[in-house]
């Protein structure tokens, strides 16, 4: 495989509710649970704030995933963030993550697949890592509307190993097209 296409730059995992997850040589990816001793794995909502408002929910938030593209741009205004920091799971390049639809699969490596659910939400944490990073993770689009740049979550349809390097290829489904709101 080149690295012209798209796919993994790192992979990142965390046991306990930390902000930042830490880089791994590989991550099992298990259908319907998400990422193998992550915090946030699990059939339904595993993050306090979701958990708190009603446990038995469904887990759309399974997996997270950041564009390397966007910490290319963060770094560039001062930032100084690296793939996991902003709690990311998978660290992806040469794939436009929030432009997909909801429900397109992504196969990643030999054999997982995830089902993309929505955006990623950011949260005032980001500014506890750097001041004034969750603004840099917000913008605006030509009609004023807000645009969260934060990556995307996703559920596991197909467990497998992910590691650096692997190719990520897109499946789009034969559904209309439903642009991604947040999770």
């Amino acid at each position: 495989m080149t690295l012209d296409c798209p796919h993994v730059v790192g992979v990142q995992q965390s046991p306990t509710h930390t902000f930042s997850k830490q880089p791994c040589v590989q991550i099992t990816l298990i259908e319907g649970i998400g990422v193998e001793g992550d915090a946030h794995a699990g059939a339904t909502v595993k993050h306090r704030s979701r958990v708190a408002r009603d446990p038995t929910q469904p887990n759309l938030r399974q997996v997270h995933l950041i564009h390397h593209e966007l910490i290319d741009e963060l770094n560039a205004c001062g930032f100084d963030v690296a793939p996991g920091v902003m709690g990311e799971n998978i660290t992806t390049r040469g794939i436009d993550l929030l432009d997909l639809p909801r429900g397109a699969r992504l196969k990643l490596g030999a054999e997982a697949v995830i089902e993309i659910t929505g955006l990623r939400n950011p949260c005032k944490q980001l500014n506890d890592y750097r001041p004034g990073l969750m603004d840099a993770v917000l913008d605006r689009d030509e009609q004023d509307q807000l645009v969260r740049k934060a990556g995307v979550m996703a559920i596991v349809r197909t467990g497998g190993v992910v590691r650096p390097t692997d190719a990520i290829v897109t499946e789009l489904l034969s559904t209309p097209f439903e642009k991604l709101g947040p999770v």
